[in-house]
């Protein structure tokens, strides 16, 4: 589906226009054209491809998807693979990853995206309210693409670190058990889904603003070293998470064991207790004849009472050693 088609000249939009017009205006002088394309077609892509002339390698991964982020050089245009994280619609809390590719040349981006909720509208507007900085051409929009999907990471690590955070309070709050694994385990799942997103783009965003850089980026290393450290933050703050995670599923699992313990001693205290009085009417349930107790006037008493006390002092030695 098409979203836009917008020309721009020396950092001002010119107009929206029709696709069939992009050839006329990506061959004036400072003038390029931003198209945004969502879930396209694969007659959408042919369209674009013969418009802008773009690589077939990069057309092909654009047509499969599902490509792990990165930054890739073709002659004189870029293409860049960026995977969005959002929460989903049901509100659960889950995550779903979707995914950007860009088109990048001297005097066009194209922007496709599939299975993520929110647009660019925002990055359109801004690039607009800046047009001394939209004069550097395709090489600002896409930082301030690369910009906006980087900055969308932060509230999903927030997220993120309130739920490590209510999981380690509930730890203590109540007996730790399986469930309590599986909620850790759940976290684990989407701290491994951001980081996919986010350390391939690191390693290849930290090209863009030393030694050699891509032709449409010159001029716009301070921007995209802003952006690398964003990345950095982003991967400290998933790294941290990562390892009280890691302590978090241990401590939770001490517990466990601990509380276990606690049902062995309680189980073993209540077996001798019962094992005492058992032994004694074990020992006088044997029917011999020549049995001296059998013939006492107080040996029934006696029996019951000794049964009583030794159980009680038992009762007592367990319940100070907190086994009961």
């Amino acid at each position: 589906m098409l979203i836009n088609c917008v020309a721009y000249q020396n950092g001002r939009k010119l107009a929206d226009i029709p696709i069939d017009d992009i050839s006329e205006y990506v061959v004036r002088p400072d003038c390029f054209v931003w198209v945004a394309l969502a879930d396209p077609s694969d007659d959408e892509i042919d369209v674009m491809t013969e418009e802008f002339g773009l690589h077939e390698l990069a057309v092909e991964d654009a047509r499969k998807g599902h490509q792990r982020p990165k930054i890739e050089e073709y002659g004189n245009s870029l293409f860049v693979v960026m995977h969005t994280v959002e929460h989903g619609p049901d509100g659960d809390g889950e995550l779903v990853g979707g995914e950007v590719a860009l088109f990048v040349g001297p005097n066009y981006v194209l922007s496709i995206r599939r299975h993520a909720q929110k647009g660019f509208v925002d990055v359109r507007e801004r690039c607009e309210r800046e047009p001394e900085l939209l004069k550097h051409g395709p090489g600002f929009v896409f930082y301030a693409l690369l910009d906006a999907v980087v900055d969308r990471y932060f509230p999903i690590i927030d997220d993120l670190e309130d739920e490590l955070e209510e999981l380690e309070a509930a730890m203590f709050r109540g007996t730790s058990t399986r469930q309590s694994i599986q909620s850790f385990y759940g976290l684990k799942q989407k701290l491994v889904m951001v980081k996919h997103a986010v350390a391939p783009l690191q390693d290849a965003v930290g090209r863009l603003h030393g030694g050699r850089v891509p032709p449409m980026c010159t001029g716009l290393q301070d921007y995209f070293r802003d952006v690398y450290d964003h990345l950095v933050r982003v991967s400290a703050g998933l790294e941290n998470m990562r390892e009280m995670l890691q302590t978090a599923t241990g401590v939770t699992l001490t517990l466990i064991s601990l509380s276990e313990s606690e049902v062995t001693k309680k189980l073993a205290a209540w077996g001798a207790l019962i094992t005492v009085p058992t032994l004694i009417a074990g020992v006088y349930g044997m029917n011999f004849e020549h049995m001296p107790e059998l013939k006492s006037a107080v040996g029934y008493p006696v029996t019951l009472l000794a049964m009583v006390g030794i159980d009680a002092i038992l009762f007592w030695r367990f319940r100070r050693a907190k086994w009961l």
